[in-house]
């Protein structure tokens, strides 16, 4: 691999010369400009607004073009002058844990080669106190005309770089959160967790760009003359309101599934809904719900019915002793007609 810069790591007292690596590479399939009507080729060229001619790259220089619009112009051996003791140096100044490092603050990353028979000796010294200490090395370095933040850390055996923004290069996450309050619940979580559960690990190295992929066919095909046919486009999932707990359910389901899995994994509690929860309408069944109900109506009924004769049970009882009441005031009447006669 072609090194990009070299210099050397200063640790301490200790230096050791290093050549650096690009630790990546790109694969984006690249595009051509072309003009749609005729298929010519659109190109850019430099060229001097004042004498509006094409210049080389020779005679290009830099400036800085201040608030009023004047440029100043700046040469290399301005930039030059400035004391910049990183120009050529990595310039180790702490030794930090990991996972103080903020994710967001990652840039490029580069290998660090030992330059030299004798820089092989320190690299190592620096190699193995990393890995001992389980930390990794804070540095300022310069590359490209401005000095940068870099993380060294071990990779194998060998020593990497990744560049890192400074602090204030950061944005704040500011307004990007939910407007909205709103609040998990315990069973929501706990689909969640067992949706992450079922998905699992993934070999990374199994994963690629489909996308370039499809670029590649597209562009082989037409390069043989044949039609590509267009993909179904997949079906537009947002802005729909959904049942959430629904939606996590049928997700654990579908990784299952497309895992081989049955219903109940080994060693993982299997996902209950909880009691009380509300189904959707259309997975509850009907006919015990039409049952139900002929057997509320016939208890209804029922009662009813025992109600009524109930009722007659007592009028009749009243009745009676009405009759029975009326008697027995004629006997009392009876006699006492006869004695004033």
């Amino acid at each position: 691999m072609r090194s990009i810069w070299n210099g050397a790591i200063s640790f301490g007292l200790v230096s050791i010369p290093i050549k650096l690596v690009n630790a990546t590479e790109n694969h984006s399939i690249s595009f051509r400009q072309i003009h749609a009507t005729d298929g010519g080729r659109i190109r850019y060229r430099k060229v001097c607004e004042l004498e509006e001619k094409e210049v080389t790259a020779a005679e290009i220089g830099k400036a800085y073009e201040a608030a009023d619009g004047s440029v100043i112009p700046i040469t290399d051996e301005d930039l030059a002058a400035l004391p910049l003791p990183t120009a050529k140096t990595i310039e180790i100044v702490a030794f930090v844990p990991e996972s103080s490092i903020d994710p967001l603050q990652m840039d490029a990353a580069y290998y660090l080669s030992a330059n030299g028979v004798p820089a092989a000796k320190p690299y190592t010294l620096l190699r193995e106190a990393l890995k001992r200490s389980q930390k990794v090395a804070i540095a300022k370095f310069a590359l490209r005309g401005r000095e940068r933040l870099g993380m060294l850390r071990v990779v194998d055996d060998v020593i990497a770089m990744h560049g890192l923004l400074w602090p204030d290069e950061i944005r704040a996450p500011g307004s990007v959160a939910p407007d909205t309050e709103v609040s998990v619940r315990d069973a929501e979580l706990d689909l969640a967790d067992a949706l992450m559960d079922t998905l699992g690990e993934v070999d990374l190295d199994s994963l690629h760009d489909d996308y370039r992929a499809a670029v590649e066919t597209m562009i082989e095909a037409k390069m043989e003359g044949g039609v590509v046919s267009p993909e179904p486009a997949p079906a537009e999932g947002g802005g729909q309101v959904i049942d959430l707990m629904a939606a996590l359910e049928n997700s654990v389901r579908a990784a299952k599934e497309s895992r081989g899995e049955g219903a109940r994994r080994e060693g993982h509690a299997e996902v209950t809904p909880m009691k009380g929860r509300k189904r959707a309408a259309a997975s509850a069944p009907s006919a015990p719900k039409a049952s139900g109900a002929r057997k509320s109506t016939s208890t209804t009924t029922k009662k009813a019915a025992a109600k009524k004769t109930t009722a007659t049970k007592s009028a009749a009882k009243k009745s009676a002793a009405k009759k029975a009441a009326t008697k027995s005031t004629a006997k009392k009447a009876a006699p006492k007609k006869r004695a004033s006669a």
